[in-house]
């Protein structure tokens, strides 16, 4: 192999390490060193050293010319300024002053309460569970997907997220309709669980290293995930059979189906419920600042859209509607 065809991999090594020195999630990570290597391969290879403003503003462009989403394009960039300073410490000034893409402002489909009921009655089985548990708690799939036992406080009703969006911890509501059906799911996981010790040790993955300085807390139940996958997968670094959490494409499709099952026509995915928790929460009362801290927002602006979502049109008439029965109702074609 060249010489030049190993500088990006070098490159992109060191891009992922500067991301886990900052300990970015491990999705930041990988979006910087694809947008790197995008760049990098756009160039023919040259080294992010040799190219200039010029460049940066031509493989900008180019995203732009393939018609990107403006946050594909506000992460392209993001990615490319982390390069610079982070990644080679060049402080280049004109980076900075780079348009950003403006963003559309769109509001999230939500659905009504009766919606959900279809689309939640259309779904049996774990991913009944999961789907359940984000509306009633407002979680994130992911979120979802990574709870351990131990997150759920059964006495004070409470789902602890861990590193959420941001890496930030946060308290949410655990729904008292989910209580039964959660603990059963626990006393499941725990009849798992006590099998794989038997055979592979019952191994969980552990968060940043944990997994060394206390070698045998994953092996105890409260560490397990929630929602185990039913696979396991080996851990080079600590040469053992881990299980991880099941992956997120089962619930997606089988949302995807009950949402058609239901007849529902809007465009609802999974974090539809999220949306959906936030404005059935607004609508009965719920303070904005308790809903912020309850779906982990950082800026209270992102909550604030919600409200937005929630306007009340009672009492508003169409004009239409004024019209003397002259106007006429149309025929359908």
């Amino acid at each position: 192999m060249s010489a030049d065809s190993q500088k990006p991999i070098r490159l992109l090594d060191q891009v992922a390490l500067c991301c886990r020195r900052r300990h970015y999630s491990k999705r930041t990570a990988e979006a910087y060193v694809y947008w790197t290597r995008r760049y990098v391969l756009f160039h023919r290879k040259q080294h992010p050293r040799d190219l200039g403003e010029d460049d940066v503003r031509a493989f900008l462009d180019s995203l732009v010319a393939s018609n990107v989403a403006a946050s594909t394009h506000a992460q392209s960039l993001s990615a490319l300024i982390f390069l610079y300073r982070e990644a080679l410490s060049l402080e280049l000034p004109w980076l900075e002053g780079l348009a950003r893409p403006r963003r559309s402002a769109r509001l999230p489909v939500v659905l009504s309460i009766v919606e959900v009921e279809r689309v939640l009655a259309a779904m049996d089985g774990t991913t009944s569970i999961m789907a359940r548990l984000i509306y009633g708690a407002g979680l994130r799939l992911q979120e979802c997907l990574s709870l351990r036992i131990k997150d759920l406080v059964w006495d004070r009703k409470t789902v602890v997220v861990r590193c959420g969006k941001g890496g930030r911890d946060r308290l949410t509501v655990l729904p008292e309709r989910l209580v039964g059906v959660l603990k059963q799911q626990v006393k499941y996981v725990a009849a798992q669980h006590r099998g794989r010790m038997k055979i592979d040790g019952g191994w969980a993955p552990m968060p940043d290293r944990l997994g060394k300085k206390f070698p045998g807390a994953s092996k105890s139940l409260g560490w397990q995930f929630l929602f185990p996958s039913s696979i396991n997968h080996w851990n080079p670094e600590l040469g053992r059979w881990e299980r991880w959490h099941c992956a997120a494409s089962g619930l997606q499709r089988d949302f995807k189906t009950a949402v058609t099952r239901a007849g529902i026509t809007q465009h609802a995915s999974i974090h539809t419920l999220r949306h959906c928790f936030a404005t059935h929460l607004l609508r009965a009362g719920t303070d904005i600042r308790t809903l912020q801290e309850l779906l982990g927002h950082a800026k209270l602006e992102s909550t604030m859209i919600y409200t937005h979502v929630d306007q009340s049109l009672t009492g508003v008439c169409s004009p239409l509607d004024r019209l003397s029965d002259a106007g006429g109702n149309g025929d359908a074609r």
